[in-house]
């Protein structure tokens, strides 16, 4: 049975001065990290947490995020990585839909977590080192009920429970296996050719999967080192780079532009980054040129992805960025990707449909909620509700998820394309484009826009712009300035929020 916790093993044994993780002042071994893992394990099991058992983390990044992790894994039981940005009771929800029998947080997030959660708070010196937590953690070594966990683990035993975002409803509890896993790691160790030589920088947050999946312990897999900062600072990333000569990263936008608008991005040697993922909007041409320009010898891979799926379903391939521009790649060798229409037949070339996904990744659907599952399948096929097409080579191009699709006279409108459309205006730093209740048109096309330091636009200026390049249906009839957009940990622009929002402007 293939599992993280094996292959860190596996190393421990063969190569245990081998470096495996970096945090704050500390570089960990894979004799260290093992050490660390087995001591966890049995303290669990010591507190009756077996095979089944859900088990919570409600922590911001750290080096006992990653080793509670792994001992959870190494007992059997069901790790649950909860956002920590969320309110106690949204925290509370997820905790009783998933029945958590234990919660590990941290200290400074007290106030997230409700007092019917039994909970292990993880202090400073813990967040350094699991065995901290002493009789509440990791005191002693690991036993044999911890050890013969593993061995009885099978490939479709529940691995992680991962609790959407939830844009559109209550948070849905995606089911991981730890098949899921193993298939992804696979997947993303051959098409970024990860080697135990490689260096990732994860700076985002572990909940998520672009930071914990993207390829983030693939690399544990490969014989690599994962490098955390607890949070993302622009300028102690592009440092980090430098000191620790790291070879590739995984950065929503929102981070990447801070990056590259940084006055020390030139400061630092950032000639080891072979590579950069990034993702969750489509990359302007623009950022792809700067990305080249700030790190040179590196190149930038636009990918898409869900939760659903352990992320990382294309990945753009190296040399096509600028031909392919607005594309995110293509499928991974065990990825199978299909438009469709609601009825679940397939859509031919350079036609726009849903794009479904299959393959040995793929959640097989949510936790307790055979209802969502059902309607989230054509079959073995997973209804992501993204909108896009294939070109003739099989690169994918996504336009819209279908809730985001604005209808205004009868006419369905793309967001992305109004948004492609305004992004050419120099003085525009983010848009996202919406529909708006309009008591003549059903829906408003509404320019929420982020302007750069300095600049200013006007509505006439905008549907000039606009004039030619959109249909006149499709041109906003209204432009809200805004000082930022909420988004998601992976990037996207949270639209459900932002119409809520601006609901409420005149």
């Amino acid at each position: 049975m293939v599992s993280i916790v094996a292959s860190v093993a596996w190393w421990a044994r063969t190569e245990p001065q081998r470096l495996a993780l970096v945090y704050a002042d500390q570089h960990l071994s894979y004799g260290e990290l093992h050490h660390r893992v087995e001591c966890m394990a049995a303290a669990l099991s010591a507190r009756g947490v077996g095979a089944g058992d859900v088990v919570a983390l409600l922590m911001k990044n750290s080096a006992a995020f990653l080793e509670l992790s792994l001992a959870i894994s190494r007992v059997g039981a069901v790790f649950l990585p909860i956002n920590y940005r969320l309110g106690a009771e949204e925290v509370g929800y997820i905790a009783q839909h998933a029945g958590v029998r234990l919660l590990f947080a941290d200290e400074e997030l007290s106030a997230s977590v409700p007092a019917s959660i039994p909970v292990v708070w993880v202090d400073t010196a813990a967040q350094a080192d699991s065995r901290a937590l002493g009789t509440a953690g990791t005191a002693g070594t690991a036993g044999t009920a911890a050890k013969s966990s593993v061995r009885e683990t099978q490939s479709e035993d529940l691995y992680r429970l991962m609790y959407t975002s939830g844009t559109t409803d209550r948070p849905k509890g995606v089911m991981h296996t730890y098949s899921n896993m193993a298939w992804k790691c696979m997947d993303h160790i051959t098409a970024l050719q990860i080697t135990k030589d490689d260096r990732l920088l994860v700076v985002g947050p572990l909940y998520h999967v672009g930071a914990y999946d993207l390829p983030g312990l693939a690399l544990w897999v490969a014989g690599g080192a994962l490098v955390i900062e607890r949070d993302f600072v622009a300028e102690r990333a592009l440092a980090v780079i430098a000191r620790e000569r790291i070879t590739g990263a995984w950065m929503a936008p929102v981070m990447l532009d801070r990056c590259l608008t940084s006055a020390e991005r030139s400061m630092h040697d950032l000639s080891s980054l072979r590579w950069l993922i990034g993702g969750g909007e489509r990359t302007p041409e623009e950022r792809i040129r700067e990305f080249s320009a700030v790190f040179a010898q590196a190149r930038y891979i636009d990918a898409y992805g869900l939760t659903e799926t352990c992320s990382g379903d294309t990945l753009m391939e190296a040399g096509r960025e600028i031909e392919k521009i607005g594309s995110t790649g293509r499928a991974l060798a065990h990825v199978d990707l299909q438009i469709m229409d609601d009825e679940g037949s397939r859509l031919p070339v350079g036609t726009h449909g849903e794009v479904c996904l299959r393959g040995p990744k793929v959640t097989q659907g949510y936790w307790r909620d055979e209802a969502k599952t059902r309607a989230s399948f054509f079959g073995k096929w997973f209804r992501t509700g993204d909108v896009g097409y294939l070109d003739a080579e099989g690169f994918l191009y996504l336009t819209d998820r279908k809730k985001d699709m604005i209808i205004s006279g009868g006419e369905n409108i793309a967001s992305s394309e109004v948004e492609r459309v305004i992004y050419q205006l120099p003085q525009v730093a983010e848009v996202a484009a919406i529909g708006l209740p309009d008591a003549q048109w059903g829906e408003c096309v509404t320019a929420a826009v982020v302007l750069k330091p300095g600049h200013s636009l006007s509505l006439q200026e905008l549907r000039a712009h606009c004039s030619g390049k959109l249909g006149g249906f499709k041109t906003p009839k209204k432009l809200v300035i805004c000082e930022s957009l909420p988004r998601n940990p992976s990037g996207k622009v949270l639209k459900r929020e932002l119409r809520a929002q601006l609901a409420q402007t005149p």
